[in-house]
């Protein structure tokens, strides 16, 4: 199921980029590259505490979205697996101050060993709503595989200065069964260039403290 799913995503995105290449007003593109001290997914290290440089591009037009996002990792015990790369499509619709979030994700790791099967699919659902000058928020990924043991949480950001904001999320993950939250405040020191500190704890795992820069174009 995730293969099929994984070329579905892949083909409608090649449509909608072949398309944007041929006129101007079927979508944009946008970049980013970020640097971390520690690439952190879901409450747990991704490069046994070491520094990541990562970098994605996103295409969006009107209500659809795809994109690629991809980081160095580096895990325990596996000296072979260093790079993952995420590919995702999607809807994202709005009603009145509800933003909406349906998509698919599929995680990929090219340089795993051959014994390692690190390679999976999620389903998307999300859904935010604006609450004064603050936003909350809600997700649900559910394995694409066999749709069971999903993780989930509850978000939630808010902008103490036009520069500053803070945000914050605790989630679940059924399958690995652990609990996470993390706490953490973004300033952007300039349009494009936003600087993040982050503290975040997984139940029966070691707490995180990590910075990220990113900057957006």
């Amino acid at each position: 199921m995730k293969k099929t799913l994984l070329v579905a995503a892949v083909a409608i995105s090649a449509l909608f980029a072949g398309s944007a290449a041929m006129a101007q007003d079927t979508g944009e593109f946008s970049f980013n590259i970020a640097a971390t001290n520690n690439y952190v997914w879901r409450g747990v290290t991704q490069t046994e505490d070491g520094a990541a440089v990562q970098g994605g591009v996103d295409y969006k037009k009107g209500i659809f979205y795809a994109g690629a996002w991809g980081s160095n990792v580096s895990f325990a015990g596996d000296d072979d697996t260093s790079t993952e790369l995420d590919l995702y499509v999607g809807i994202a619709p709005s009603v009145g101050d509800w933003n909406f979030d349906f998509g698919y994700i599929h995680y990929m790791y090219p340089s795993q060993c051959d014994a390692c099967d690190y390679n999976f699919g999620e389903l998307k659902s999300a859904v935010s709503h604006s609450m004064g000058k603050g936003t909350i928020g809600a997700a649900l990924y559910l394995p694409a595989e066999d749709l069971e043991d999903p993780y989930y949480e509850v978000n939630a950001s808010y902008p103490l200065t036009d520069k500053l904001s803070v945000s914050g999320a605790i989630g679940n993950y059924e399958f690995y069964d652990y609990s996470t939250w993390n706490l953490g405040a973004t300033y952007a020191l300039t349009e494009g260039v936003s600087l993040d500190l982050r503290y975040s704890e997984a139940s029966k795992m070691p707490s995180n403290l990590y910075a990220t820069i990113k900057v957006g174009f």
